[in-house]
């Protein structure tokens, strides 16, 4: 599944093109894709004909793209979930899509011209929706909007900025959210009592962390993935934190992870972050720090790929006699 690097690629590959843009016309080839847009508000077509995306905003593993206002209703955004297998690409109009097609936006740009929006959904896990904003509960930005909020070059304002959509608004800021409170994570993490990497993957305490990401930040800061939460030091909490931040921040530099041809970004191409991974699939193969062979072993219904030598399992102390 697409984790936060690969959502936030496919996100600044679609800020220049869609910010400012109207939506002259959609068509949906498998309203599947469309479960979890509400009927209640209104057709999905006709709730984005005529409008015109203000923004590309991330949270985690959601995107949502502001909507111009229409008529005193109420704010609402475009929200998008690549689920396991989603991909939007950029498409020059008449390119005929090899892959399984489910939605076509089309878009015109005042600078940029005509061209396609396509949602691509081999596994239709994704799905496409409009959702109202609600605002955010703290005041900040609902999530990450890139270079063109952060400079303000965004058209139409910025009434937008400090809301959600309400699908998205249980979800937690993620890690790179510049609104991510890092006190309150680490409170939230003495709270748990729960393996680390459950709460790492809690997308109510901490978002867009997935599987492959988790491993690779806990290899990194030499953590088991079942050391109980509530039994991490405040200063190894710091520590992972940093390193789930440098984790992320470097797949994002390598395009993400790319295992095969399901993830892609705007213009179809591959990360290669998997090249860089040091824990994450490599079962037998030696530890990039100690050369001790790397283990797997069942999590949930994934695998959990760690170092037997650096990341050991919690034991707690004996008492005292």
């Amino acid at each position: 599944m697409p984790e936060l690097p690969e959502v936030e690629v496919v996100r600044a590959g679609l800020e220049p093109a869609v910010t400012g843009a109207l939506i002259t016309g959609v068509e949906v080839f498998d309203e599947r894709s469309l479960k979890r847009h509400s009927p209640l508000e209104g057709p999905f077509d006709g709730l984005l004909e005529g409008r015109r995306m203000l923004a590309a905003g991330r949270r985690g593993k959601f995107l949502w793209f502001p909507l111009s206002d229409r008529g005193g209703a109420p704010a609402q955004a475009l929200v998008t979930h690549l689920g396991m297998s989603g991909q939007v690409l950029l498409r020059t109009p008449g390119v005929e899509e090899d892959g399984l097609l489910r939605i076509r936006l089309h878009i015109e740009h005042p600078e940029r011209g005509e061209f396609w929006v396509n949602f691509v959904d081999q596994r239709i896990f994704g799905s496409m929706a409009v959702d109202r904003l609600l605002p955010t509960s703290d005041g900040h930005d609902g999530g990450y909007f890139g270079f063109a909020a952060q400079l303000g070059l965004e058209p139409h304002g910025e009434a937008w900025r400090a809301s959600v959509p309400a699908q998205v608004a249980h979800i937690a800021r993620d890690p790179l959210d510049p609104a991510f409170d890092d006190s309150a994570f680490f409170a939230a993490l003495a709270r748990k009592k729960t393996g680390i990497k459950r709460a790492l993957l809690d997308q109510t305490l901490i978002s867009g962390v997935g599987n492959i990401y988790a491993d690779e930040s806990l290899w990194a800061a030499r953590v088991h993935y079942e050391y109980p939460s509530d039994k991490l030091s405040r200063p190894r909490a710091r520590e992972l934190l940093t390193e789930v931040r440098i984790v992320l921040e470097k797949a994002l530099a390598e395009g993400g992870t790319s295992f095969d041809a399901q993830y892609v970004n705007v213009n179809g191409v591959s990360g290669y972050f998997a090249h860089s991974l040091n824990a994450y699939g490599r079962e037998g193969q030696p530890c990039p720090r100690c050369g001790t062979p790397i283990t797997r072993e069942q999590f949930m219904n994934r695998s959990s790929y760690f170092c037997p030598r650096d990341q050991r399992p919690y034991r707690p102390r004996a008492p005292r006699t």
